[in-house]
């Protein structure tokens, strides 16, 4: 079985979450320091409303992500269960084909919600080249900048300097961490070729981490075994080194925090649009999320070749469900099965955390749209910092630990 875009944890879609929280925070803050200025108050009124309809959106394909899993665990995997006990091919064929209909339909919305998301974010950087536009309109007249400004923004630009270059560096990891992970799953592929037991596993698992416990559980090799410490082991080290940088990144963002209030209350009090930092914050979200969802297509795209591998399989010489299946084999595939319902349960949970993130963000978070930035200096302060609280509570690493435990286990 080959495992290309499998992903090792069940628990991959949670990282969906601190990007969700952080977006309509950051529409709030862009809204506070933008809002003042009537064509601006317009544009971001309308990006703000298209993301949280985006959101419904998605909160409705994570809901059909939990219902499909649930499907598989409830229908698809007892129908195979009882395939097997009775050899019954052709039940077998008609669940696996029933359950490559429900995925191929998870695929198509997936697709669709991605396209909305490059959408939107065109739009949003529309909207800060729009900002960026009336910013320097307005300053025409105003030549003359504080001194104070201009410290402030130099301390800015500094911290994004900083930023910049984390930012490049998580980029390398990711990459070094994908080149590892695509050697381990094809060195687990080879592995699970060689295995019956393996092989029958990886038929019904979409996920990475339990065929490495086999592999170790079953002392298939000491050369394979040792092999697959030594990747994972790489790939736990390239974790914590991307975790690492991640927490550095988040620290010097919560470091400008203090700045770009002052900077912000500074410009609004000499009559100058702030510069759109949080749009641009907001366009990263937006980028992340769209990465997950790309991975999330991706994961179910395997699923589906999987169940049809494993079609295939219930009607060649190679027979998984057929009469004169042993009961050694048979035990394995059960064993399979009793596994892959606690992962696909794992994943449906996950699905429904994130949903249910979704969810709260389409009640609750754009409430400040209801009216216009507050008049006063001391009320805007509060509503300012009472929303960079709530971001700096965010955690940038919700999965860090536990994915390494995935990795390792």
């Amino acid at each position: 079985m080959m495992l290309r875009d499998l992903t090792n944890s069940p628990e991959f879609v949670e990282e969906l979450l601190p990007a969700a929280e952080r977006t309509a925070l950051l529409y709030h803050l862009s809204y506070l320091c933008l809002g003042s200025f009537p064509k601006l108050e317009r544009i971001l009124r309308q990006r703000a409303v298209e993301n949280q309809l985006l959101f419904v959106s998605s909160e409705t394909l994570l809901l059909k992500c939990v219902t499909t899993s649930e499907d598989l665990v409830s229908a698809l995997l007892p129908m195979l269960r009882l395939s097997v006990e009775n050899n019954q091919t052709i039940l077998a064929g008609r669940s696996l084909e029933k359950a490559k209909a429900w995925i191929t339909e998870i695929v198509d919305r997936v697709n669709a919600i991605i396209d909305r998301y490059e959408k939107h974010n065109y739009n949003v950087a529309s909207s800060t080249s729009d900002v960026i536009t009336e910013k320097a309109e307005t300053e025409k007249e105003k030549v003359e900048t504080s001194s104070e400004i201009k410290s402030l923004g130099e301390i800015v630009n500094k911290f994004q300097d900083e930023l910049n270059k984390i930012f490049e560096e998580i980029g390398e990891t990711e990459t070094k961490i994908q080149e590892k992970n695509a050697e381990l799953q094809n060195h687990v592929s080879d592995i699970c070729r060689k295995s019956h037991g393996l092989g029958i596993l990886a038929a019904i698992v979409p996920f990475i981490g339990p065929l490495i416990k086999s592999i170790y559980d079953t002392a298939t090799a000491p050369g394979a075994t040792a092999k697959t410490t030594a990747l994972t082991s790489e790939l736990s080290r390239l974790s914590s080194e991307k975790s690492d940088l991640r927490n550095k990144d988040w620290n010097i963002q919560v470091q400008m925090t203090d700045i770009q209030l002052k900077l912000a209350t500074l410009k609004m009090q000499e009559g100058k649009i702030p510069d759109p930092v949080h749009l641009g914050e907001v366009q990263m979200c937006l980028s992340q999320i769209q990465k997950i969802l790309i991975q999330l297509q991706k994961f179910w795209m395997s699923v589906g070749e999987l169940l049809d591998s494993l079609k295939k399989k219930t009607f060649v010489g190679e027979d998984i469900v057929a009469p004169e299946m042993n009961e050694n084999t048979k035990s394995f595939f059960l064993k399979s099965i009793e596994i892959a319902e606690e992962y696909w349960k794992t994943f449906g949970q996950s699905c429904l955390k994130a949903k249910d993130i979704f969810s709260l963000q389409n009640k609750d978070a754009y409430k400040f749209l209801e009216s216009s930035p507050p008049v006063d200096p001391v009320e805007w302060k509060q509503e300012y910092e009472s929303v960079m609280e709530k971001l700096k509570n965010i955690s940038p690493n919700p999965l860090c630990e536990a994915n390494n435990a995935a990795i390792t286990e």
